[in-house]
C-alpha cells in the first residue's frame, strides 16, 4: 500500500485546494495524521482541542449532550468534512462532541498554523465562511423541522439526510440505519420511530436490503 506524504494528503482535502505551493508546504509541515477507533472522540463538548480536524477516511457523528445525559445527533461527517474551526476562531470550548462511527483517519492543524493560513489564503478563509454558513442553514432546517413537522415528517427528513441518490427514484443509506440514532436526530422515542418506520415499510416507502443498507424512495418526503 502506498503511503501518501502530508503534501499529497492535503491536496486531496477541498479546504486546502486553493493554497499556493508555498502555503501547501507550510501546512504539510504543520499537520499531523491521527487515527481514531470506533467510539473514540475526535473533539469533546465543553473542551478545547486546539486544532482543526479534517476527515480523510471513515465517518463520524456530531453529538451534543445535556446535563441530564440526553444525547442528540446534530450531524454526520464524511471524508473532506472538518470540525473545530469555530473553537479556533472564538477560543471557546467545543459546543458539541465528534465521535468516530468507524475507524477514522484525521489530519489535525494547530491553532497557530490555522491562524497563519487565513490571511495568507483568502480563498481558504472564504471556504471556512461558506462552511459556517452551510452549518447555520442546516441548523435552521432542523429548527424548522422540530417546529413545523410532525414525527412522520421528521423521520422522513432524517432518512433523507442519512442517504444519497441511488437512482432516479431511490436513495441509499450511507450505512445501516439505527432506530435509536434516528430517534436522537429528531428528538423522539425509539419506540415511536420504530412504529413510524414500520408504517413506511408497509407503504413501500423504505426497504432494508440484505446487506443492511436502506433504500429510501424519493416520494417519501412528498407523502410527509
Amino acid at each position: 500500500m502506498t503511503i501518501l506524504s502530508n503534501q499529497e494528503l492535503i491536496r486531496r482535502v477541498p479546504l486546502f485546494a486553493s493554497l499556493s505551493p508555498a502555503q501547501a508546504s507550510m501546512v504539510a509541515a504543520a499537520v499531523s495524521k491521527r487515527r481514531f477507533k470506533r467510539g473514540e472522540y475526535v473533539v469533546r463538548q465543553g473542551e478545547k482541542s486546539g486544532y482543526l480536524a479534517i476527515l480523510l477516511t471513515g465517518r463520524a457523528r456530531v453529538v451534543a449532550v445535556d446535563n441530564k445525559g440526553r444525547e442528540v445527533i446534530l450531524a454526520r461527517l464524511e471524508p473532506g468534512d472538518y470540525v473545530g474551526e469555530m473553537s479556533l476562531i472564538d477560543d471557546q470550548p467545543h459546543s458539541a462532541s465528534v465521535v468516530a462511527e468507524v475507524q477514522t483517519d484525521v489530519l489535525t492543524l494547530g491553532r497557530a498554523e490555522f491562524a497563519a493560513c487565513l490571511p495568507e489564503s483568502p480563498a481558504m478563509a472564504y471556504a471556512i465562511m461558506k462552511g459556517l454558513v452551510r452549518r447555520m442553514r442546516e441548523a435552521d432546517k432542523k429548527i424548522e423541522s422540530l417546529a413545523l413537522l410532525d414525527v412522520y415528517g421528521r423521520v422522513a427528513r432524517a432518512l433523507m439526510e442519512l442517504s444519497k441518490p441511488f437512482d432516479d427514484s431511490t436513495r441509499l443509506s450511507f450505512a445501516k440505519v439505527s432506530r435509536q440514532d434516528v430517534a436522537k436526530m429528531i428528538g423522539a422515542s425509539r419506540e415511536m420511530v420504530s412504529r413510524v418506520m414500520k408504517e413506511f415499510e408497509n407503504k413501500g416507502l423504505i426497504e432494508t436490503r440484505e446487506d443492511g443498507l436502506m433504500l429510501v424512495r424519493e416520494r417519501l418526503m412528498l407523502n410527509h
